[in-house]
């Protein structure tokens, strides 16, 4: 998913869908409390927020660090969380590679590992 302001996007994706086989969607997203949240949530249609600009929700592209793996299996999950500000980083491990999803200033952060 990203965000466009006019006609131009704006940072990075504001959620990640990961998609089995069946059908079944895990989202990563960030929370209004700066924390990374991974939940069982199917995606949703994309919105006009007006002045702020459009969100828009669209298949994965090959700029993503997941496009890599794109129909591998997770085979392990690393969670690193801080006292009182929750879950800051997940590491998902693929047989290819890793992909680390992050906080950082209010803003998702996927990079390859």
């Amino acid at each position: 998913m990203s965000r466009h302001h006019g006609d131009a996007e704006v940072s990075g994706p504001l959620d990640v869908w990961l998609i089995d086989a069946e059908g079944d969607a895990t989202q990563v997203t960030v929370g209004s409390d700066w924390c990374l949240i991974v939940a069982d949530t199917a995606p949703h249609a994309g919105r006009d927020l007006g002045e702020w600009g459009r969100v828009e929700v669209a298949p994965a592209d090959g700029e993503t660090p997941f496009a890599a793996h794109l129909g591998e299996t997770v085979l392990a999950v690393h969670e690193v969380s801080e006292p009182g500000s929750g879950r800051r980083r997940v590491d998902l491990t693929f047989e290819s590679g890793d992909v680390r999803c992050e906080v950082h200033a209010g803003e998702l952060r996927l990079s390859a590992h």
